[in-house]
């Protein structure tokens, strides 16, 4: 069986380069066969959509892959964006687009309802920590995902999301409300549990603000030098408690086995619940030497062959596909750090 390693290379910080086939008016394609979920291809490209949800149209972006052809049903992505941000500069942000076009699924990239600080900028109106927000996004999430399924011929059963920093915050609170739609979820900068709650001095998630209608396979990227979203805690008031707990947390909700296996290298120390409810697992990583931005090419995980030839090589979205390709199945490739120390804490 191959193995994959992991290995840090640091390289400038850079947003992947995106290339649009095409910007079409959504509802201007759709037909009776396309109402239907499948029934005729579409252009692809990246595509304009709304979304009607409590009683107003938002806007969404889709990016169609060129394998789209109407009558397979493929998986999605959803893409969610982080503070003072949008689901153009999300998608040039993680390049979900790029992979999905190489892969051959659907990737969607939602908005939030806040305004950010920066003209064209938007922000997550986060149920529980958010203040003074006046739109419902968790319902237009839900909603979101009712048109994509209805407009776009996509598989219900291989709808996964992704969220970075302020969108990983309002991914966290929309699952731990018990919406089951997504079959997994990732995170850059920005796993929750629960609201952020102090008893006896201790800051941790609030138990009654997480409950998850299953468990779900959760894959996390954590930078040791990210000031806002700390690892360790702190920050601003919606965080508090560190990304380790929040890790345990979801381990606990999921009803993992053991304390979790860890494997130590040059550039990250790598988490692992293998064995949790309904097949579910959790992977994380802590990455040493990054920031808050999202990690891109700064670390690579490489697959190598029985003569330690690289046979793949692919960046955190890569891995984060990789990882939901083989949510709750027991034949991902089991992971190694070369000479690395593993041990169980």
């Amino acid at each position: 069986m191959d193995t994959l390693r992991l290995r840090g290379r640091v390289r400038p910080e850079g947003s992947v380069r995106v290339t649009a086939m095409g910007l079409l008016l959504f509802f201007g394609l759709a037909g009776p066969g396309f109402a239907a979920g499948c029934g005729q291809p579409l252009k692809p490209g990246l595509m304009e959509f709304t979304v009607k949800t409590g009683g107003i149209e938002r806007p969404a972006l889709a990016h169609v892959p060129a394998a789209y052809d109407g009558t397979t049903k493929l998986a999605v992505v959803f893409d969610f964006h982080g503070s003072n941000s949008g689901p153009a500069g999300q998608f040039r942000r993680s390049g979900w687009d790029a992979v999905a076009e190489h892969e051959g699924f659907v990737s969607i990239a939602l908005q939030g309802s806040l305004d950010g600080q920066y003209e064209g900028t938007h922000a997550w109106n986060v149920p529980g920590v958010t203040h003074g927000g006046t739109h419902d996004d968790e319902r237009y999430i839900a909603d979101a995902i009712k048109t994509v399924k209805s407009k776009f011929c996509v598989d219900p059963t291989r709808i996964y999301a992704s969220g970075y920093s302020g969108g990983g915050r309002m991914l966290s609170q929309y699952i731990c409300n018990g919406h089951p739609e997504f079959a997994a979820a990732g995170f850059v900068m920005g796993l929750r549990a629960g609201y952020p709650v102090e008893r006896d001095g201790v800051w941790q998630p609030d138990v009654a603000s997480c409950k998850p209608g299953n468990p779900i396979s959760i894959i996390a990227f954590s930078g040791m030098k990210d000031v806002t979203n700390p690892f360790a805690g702190g920050g601003k008031p919606y965080w508090q408690y560190g990304g380790e707990t929040a890790l345990q947390r979801w381990a606990e909700l999921d009803k993992c086995e053991g304390k979790g296996n860890v494997i130590v290298d040059a550039m990250m120390t790598a988490l692992s619940f293998n064995t949790c409810a309904g097949g579910a697992r959790i992977n994380s990583y802590l990455l040493k030497e990054n920031t808050h931005a999202w990690p891109a090419r700064s670390v690579l995980f490489r697959t190598f062959d029985a003569n330690g030839k690289v046979t793949s090589e692919r960046d955190a979205t890569g891995r984060m596909w990789e990882f939901f390709k083989n949510a709750r199945s027991p034949e991902e490739t089991p992971l190694t750090a070369g000479d690395a120390t593993e041990r169980s804490g």
